[in-house]
């Protein structure tokens, strides 16, 4: 929905909460859910869809013109409009084991590559005119996969390809459309600064260089191309799991003039590290996602774990670590069971502040482990939760509903 209109910020949820892989499956839920949510929490306005549509939908969808105008007869008729979807898992994300699968195929493959380009165009067809559109991907690729500096460059001539189709839809359509890297524990790109660092080293140069060449234009307009199509999907929950400040990672993409496509916003697991909190994480051990463990001794020191089962199993030798964050998206409005707290509150009054002050504008709830919370931190009904987390940012954006 439309928060504020000068500067524009759209907010939205994420619609990978709903399980399906197929279109028929993404239209159930966009009728029993995201209507449902909207008429708890903008009755009366124009709603935004944060869609997810994985490689199997966007296949059936390519392939269907019916399809895809029933889609725009369905938003219409439900005053909903597609702004952003979320293009990071390519296939099955719920009912079964998910894990590093999540970041196949990654930027090297073409499949991953075509994948993106089908989702540009379905969102450049349901975009309102004057809206920009956002699809967040992988962070390149999951960081043990890339042994050498080929690879890299395979990465960068993708996105370079990926980058050159968005400007001629863009001058086919007027529709802008951004693609946004996604960082993630354990990815090729993780933290704040390994980002910048690729942006700067990578994507404005060898990226830069085969724009060029593809449109056959000067450098420093590819530069400019580079910048306004391809950016960063900024996810608070893995900026948290960093142990970094929200607020200046914005600020720090800001003062690189590094786009920031989308602002997902979502909330990690945090405790201290002793024999209690331990037993309070073992029920979010769960075997679909991965969830990445990074902890902090008092020293300043910094500990990392691929997945909590290993962190559990490992952490009795580790007497230093004072504080854990676990990769496990909960609910915005969670406060809390008994040792476990949020880095909810990492997301500050100064954060909002940029937020209303137009460094992005796409939010998007991004609280997508719902069928996997423990039975006694689970807050009941999906659209009652999905509306909860409505009424938190909105209150946190000063908007009093």
């Amino acid at each position: 929905m439309i928060v504020q209109h000068r500067p524009p910020l759209h907010l939205t949820y994420c619609l990978n909460i709903h399980p399906g892989e197929s279109w028929a499956d993404n239209l159930i839920a966009l009728r029993d859910k995201t209507v449902a949510v909207k008429r708890r929490v903008a009755p009366e306005a124009w709603f935004g869809a944060g869609l997810r549509i994985a490689h199997q939908a966007a296949e059936e969808l390519t392939a269907s013109a019916e399809a895809r105008a029933e889609a725009l007869d369905f938003f219409a008729a439900n005053q909903i409009y597609p702004f952003s979807i979320n293009g990071f898992p390519y296939g099955r994300f719920h009912a079964g084991p998910v894990k590093e699968n999540v970041y196949a195929p990654d930027w090297r493959s073409p499949e991953r590559l075509h994948y993106t380009l089908q989702l540009a165009d379905l969102l450049a067809a349901w975009l309102p005119e004057g809206v920009d559109g956002s699809i967040s991907t992988v962070p390149c690729s999951f960081k043990p996969w890339i042994t050498n500096q080929s690879e890299v460059l395979a990465m960068a001539e993708n996105l370079a390809a990926a980058v050159a189709y968005l400007v001629a839809l863009h001058e086919d359509t007027g529709r802008e459309i951004h693609l946004g890297l996604e960082p993630e524990p354990d990815c090729y790109l993780e933290t704040t600064a390994e980002t910048i660092a690729f942006f700067k080293d990578v994507l404005f140069t060898a990226s830069v260089a085969e724009v060029a060449r593809i449109l056959k234009i000067y450098r420093s307009d590819a530069e400019t191309l580079v910048r306004r199509h391809l950016g960063v999907c900024f996810d608070t929950c893995h900026v948290a799991l960093q142990y970094e400040d929200p607020t200046e990672s914005l600020r720090a993409y800001q003062f690189e003039g590094i786009r920031i496509s989308k602002i997902q916003l979502s909330a990690a697991l945090r405790t201290s590290s002793n024999p209690e909190s331990w037993a309070a994480l073992r029920p979010f051990a769960e075997p679909v996602y991965l969830h990445q463990v990074k902890g902090r001794a008092s020293s300043g020191a910094k500990f990392a774990w691929y997945d909590l089962p290993t962190a559990l199993e490992e952490l009795p030798n580790f007497p230093d670590v004072e504080e854990l964050r676990v990769h496990f998206h909960v609910p915005l409005f969670f406060t809390g069971a008994g040792p476990l707290q949020s880095t909810a509150d990492t997301l500050t009054p100064d954060f909002f502040h940029e937020l209303r002050g137009g460094i992005c504008s796409h939010l998007e709830i991004e609280t997508y482990t719902f069928d996997v919370l423990p039975a006694d931190v689970h807050p009941g009904d999906v659209v009652k939760s999905i509306a909860r987390e409505y009424s938190w940012v909105n209150e946190k954006l000063g908007l009093g509903h």
